[in-house]
């Protein structure tokens, strides 16, 4: 999956920082300190709710074009979001597989010392075309 770009707004708090809502996705909102925080927050809040959308089968919205959004007294920012980028840092738990490959092969592999788990990795990835 590529980047994703979604428009947000960033609302001035009164009692400091910014609080953050996405036109797209109306469950989605955060808040930060500070511009950097709010950018931080405002990328890991839109990963949970596109993650929670993805698992629960929901409909995932096409970003907005902003100029078909209305300003409500904010700040456009445009968050940029990497689905694999959050999933590897958010998702690194281990699963284990069982597969099946011929026995000379097993013996070969095995005889060399490879590991099969880095070896699948590898090949899933590249197959992928996943970066590391």
């Amino acid at each position: 999956m590529e980047k994703l770009f979604y428009p947000a707004i960033f609302h001035k708090a009164e009692e400091g920082g910014f609080w953050i809502s996405f036109p797209d996705l109306p469950e989605c909102f955060t808040e930060g300190d500070d511009m950097k925080q709010a950018y931080e927050m405002a990328v890991e809040a839109l990963g949970l709710a596109l993650v929670n959308r993805k698992e629960e089968k929901e409909e995932i919205p096409m970003p907005s074009e902003i100029d078909k959004i209305q300003n409500e007294d904010g700040i456009f920012v445009v968050i940029e979001f990497d689905m694999q980028e959050y999933l590897r840092k958010h998702n690194a738990k281990a699963v284990k597989k069982t597969l099946s490959i011929p026995q000379w092969l097993n013996e070969e592999a095995t005889a060399m010392g490879i590991n099969f788990s880095q070896v699948l990795q590898e090949a899933l990835m590249n197959k992928l075309n996943i970066g590391r």
